[in-house]
């Protein structure tokens, strides 16, 4: 960084106030910066008017999206052969009015797949959770790396950081699941995919990644939006900052400052957390971005725009977003020599990063054309897809289906015939012709030689269907899918809209929305033929009625476009149903929040709900068996490995094919001074099993923290937990 840092030092030392202040603000919608014309595109008076005011462009937000809050669609959005082109037109645009030839940042959304026209989609970050596979995850990451790179865009906004604390929160699946360490693998991934090995790959194909929500929003009481996150510094170090030191440490270039307060301090204007933690304790050295009008929100506590802007700066805020407050550091600095200089270090930061990018170089700045990934970007998405689906119930062996056996099915449910139901939030619209769901999969798939019969709603005809049918599907759950009709908030949040989850809906009733469960028992009373239900979702709903009713139950989640032919591929048994849960589903909707890792478990608690917990963390079935079949752990041998724990799995294949397999290792710590976890997963690999063999796994954990707790004094013993065997270690000296 010594090359980088003398450049950016140069640079700042001609830069006058006022440009400084233009590299920290990212104020405009980009979808408004252009606008086609007679078969092209031309930029905007709004555009123009923002580059003249700051002599350049620090930042811009969403050239390429398109959305219901955006407004853009096939109609009159950016394509993906426009994109390069688009990408030019504003970055030539900028540098020439910069008097140092500085480009802009284009900065987008891209939590699972760029939010633009024709990008390849993805499954939601709870469906890579319940996959546990890193490895795919990073594959997957690397090929929307290379869609974006290959359209011009430079840093990628990304959900990592936050935990599924409370199923209420409409933004659970966003989440990873509500387990640390599987939280911090998965966000190490993600940035190893998408920026690639290490920060100086991204000159050669790499986008930059912005991790967020930084830090604790999953906290949020009552799972409600944005509020406050109510946990003391233990809690915070171990359960929300894992995955944000994971991501930075792989090379994260940037990290967004969430909208929520940590004990009354909101995130954006938290120096402790900013600064003291994350540059000064982590070494971070990339830029922090703040959420969409989180700064502006801040003059409610400040008591005006100016000091909300100067509170956010001097916390750590380099990058604003779609403030005005930012506006005013010109301002803000003529009065205090602090400012002025908080004003060196954010635009040293934003610049660091175009520096990294190879913006700063001379010449003219095109978009890098990515390499090819190693699989198509479609068919990692359903491959990730297939290997996210969770197998929740499976009575009498109702599934795989035999369809041989099978004359007539009755599909019904109310995501059956909706392909956006399964994409989640987030997400561009669709060409029709892209568009496929459930009902479409078992159309093409079976309806040659199976009657198929689609049944809207649940009177009569629901009733006379089922009763015919030797099979019923149901395919249930809720939706985050946005119509171009909805109402959204300031920062694109749902205000009014027919969405049953994703961000501005968080639920109080964690039932499955609309009455389904009396579908499903009106379904179940009118039929003795097998009855298999779906549920598509982005939150854990309580689904003890769905259980009890169905002969089985295969939770998919938001699998993404390729997510019907992957549900239908686990059905009929030509795909092994390989998904874990990341959450815990809950019992019963008053029992919540439950987490597998609380510190006493919610079952037997409540008197009038004394089963809390439906199926727990990390569970899931499959078609064919593996199981663990021994658990040996000691100390590491040489002084080299005196502060290591080795573990070894072994794991027994007893089927005739191979299978994937996720092994869990999990600790429970007794003999220190706090309540102790009920369980903690402390390692987790997917391995490949081949048939009728047993495959050892040998993991190496550090005993440090096996034994101490992240602010506590020493543990006196750890119970290693796989499967159903258990073994007990005590620890070693010296540790």
């Amino acid at each position: 960084m010594t090359g980088v840092n003398e450049d950016v030092g140069e640079l700042l030392s001609r830069m006058t106030l006022r440009e400084k202040v233009g590299q920290l603000n990212q104020r405009l919608f980009g979808w408004e910066c252009v606008a086609r014309r007679r078969g092209g595109f031309e930029l905007t008076d709004a555009f123009h008017t923002e580059v003249e005011r700051w002599g350049g462009l620090g930042a811009l937000y969403g050239l390429f999206r398109a959305d219901a809050w955006s407004g853009r669609s096939w109609k009159d959005g950016v394509r993906p052969e426009e994109r390069a082109e688009v990408a030019a037109l504003v970055t030539d645009a900028v540098r020439s009015g910069s008097r140092h030839g500085v480009p802009p940042l284009i900065v987008e959304e891209a939590p699972h797949g760029h939010q633009a026209l024709g990008s390849t989609l993805f499954p939601v970050n709870l469906n890579a959770g319940a996959s546990w596979d890193p490895g795919l995850l990073a594959e997957c990451a690397r090929a929307v790396a290379a869609e974006l790179r290959a359209g011009g865009v430079h840093l990628a906004l990304v959900s990592a950081l936050d935990l599924l604390r409370d199923p209420r929160w409409g933004r659970a699946e966003e989440c990873f699941g509500e387990d640390p360490l599987l939280a911090a693998e998965l966000t190490r991934a993600l940035v190893e995919g998408m920026q690639g090995a290490g920060r100086s790959a991204l000159t050669g194909g790499g986008v930059g990644v912005v991790l967020k929500h930084f830090a604790a929003q999953g906290e949020g009481v009552g799972g409600r939006n944005g509020q406050s996150a109510v946990l003391g510094p233990r809690d915070l170090h171990e359960l929300h900052l894992p995955a944000a030191e994971a991501g930075t440490r792989a090379g994260a270039v940037g990290l967004m400052a969430a909208y929520n307060d940590i004990d009354g301090v909101p995130c954006c204007a938290n120096p402790e957390l900013l600064t003291a933690l994350l540059r000064d304790a982590w070494g971070f050295d990339g830029l922090v971005m703040a959420d969409g009008k989180a700064v502006d929100r801040l003059a409610a506590m400040t008591g005006s725009l100016r000091e909300a802007a100067r509170a956010a700066l001097l916390a750590g805020v380099d990058l604003s977003l779609w403030d005005e407050a930012y506006t005013l550091l010109e301002e803000a600095a003529g009065d205090d020599p602090g400012t002025a200089e908080a004003i060196d270090r954010a635009c040293g930061a934003v610049l660091r990063v175009k520096s990294l990018l190879g913006l700063l170089d001379a010449g003219p700045v095109r978009p890098a054309v990515a390499p090819v990934p190693v699989r198509p970007a479609a068919e990692l998405s359903g491959r990730l897809a297939r290997r996210s689906l969770v197998l929740l119930e499976n009575r009498g062996r109702a599934l795989p289906l035999a369809p041989d056996a099978v004359r007539e099915i009755a599909v019904i449910g109310p995501n059956a015939a909706s392909a956006t139901a399964l994409l989640g939030d987030y997400v561009p619209p669709l060409l029709p012709e892209a568009e496929r769901s459930v009902l479409d999969a078992v159309r093409d798939r079976l309806g040659d030689r199976v009657r198929v019969r689609h049944v809207q709603g649940d009177g009569r005809e629901l009733e006379a269907a089922a009763a015919s049918a030797d099979l019923v599907l149901a395919v249930l759950g809720g939706t985050s899918h946005r119509h171009y009709g909805d109402g959204f908030a300031d920062n694109g949040a749902a205000l009014h809209t027919r969405a049953t989850c994703g961000e501005g809906v968080d639920l109080a009733d964690l039932r499955l929305p609309g009455g389904q469960d009396a579908l499903l028992r009106r379904a179940r009373a009118a039929t003795g033929a097998p009855l298999v239900a779906v549920v598509v979702a982005g939150r854990p709903h309580v689904l003890t009625e769905v259980l009890a009713l169905a002969d089985a139950t295969l939770w998919a989640g938001y699998p993404g476009p390729y997510g019907a032919d992957a549900v239908l591929d686990v059905l009929l048994g030509e795909a092994e149903p390989e998904g874990r849960l990341p959450m815990t589903l809950p019992a019963d909707a008053g029992a919540v929040p439950v987490r597998y890792n609380d510190r006493r478990p919610a079952d037997g608690v409540y008197v009038d709900a004394p089963r809390a917990v439906l199926r727990p963390f990390g569970y899931g079935q499959g078609y064919r068996t593996s199981r663990v079949t021994g658990l040996l752990a000691g100390a590491g041998e040489g002084s080299a490995a005196a502060d290591r724990i080795v573990v070894t799995v072994e794991l027994e294949n007893e089927s005739p094919r191979p299978l994937s397999e996720v092994v869990q290792l999990y600790a429970h710590r007794t003999g220190g001074p706090a309540w102790p976890r009920v369980r903690e997963l402390v390692a987790f690999r997917r391995i490949a099993l081949p048939p009728g063999t047993v495959t050892p796994v040998t993991f190496h954990l550090e005993a440090e923290r096996l034994f101490t707790g992240a602010r506590e004094g020493r543990q006196g013993c750890t119970t290693l937990l796989a499967g159903e065997l258990g073994v007990r270690i005590t620890r070693p000296e010296g540790v």
